[in-house]
């Protein structure tokens, strides 16, 4: 009965819980690049970088998302794993508000070089 009330004694693996969390930065990433090359009139060029840096976050987030397969799978502490897991998860969240966030000076060198 408690689980069907959502009570459940165990949590969720970290392996799911990195996963779900670089879902939500990866639509978090996507959406900030693309506002931002939007509001700075967005060229071509730049649509097709938004394409190459996502095609880079996904490559990177299935690296993070192996780690943690093996991290948990290397029978490490409990307290181990939630150390690393609340660092990655920092990390993360910071380079993909971080990183969304280098269009702007890439889109203003963009508009002075190029019009």
């Amino acid at each position: 009965m408690a689980t069907t009330l959502g009570h459940r004694s165990e949590r969720k693996s970290f392996a799911k819980r990195i996963s779900s969390h670089l879902a939500a930065a990866l639509v978090v990433f996507c959406l900030l690049q693309i506002f931002i090359v939007a509001k700075m009139g967005g060229s071509l060029a730049l649509h097709l970088g938004i394409i190459v840096a996502i095609g880079g976050y996904a490559v990177a987030a299935r690296g993070l998302e192996r780690r943690w397969q093996m991290l948990e799978q290397a029978g490490l502490s409990q307290s181990g794993l939630s150390l690393r897991f609340r660092r990655d998860v920092l990390q993360l969240w910071v380079a993909s508000l971080v990183g969304g966030l280098l269009w702007i000076p890439v889109a203003v060198i963009f508009r002075f070089l190029f019009g």
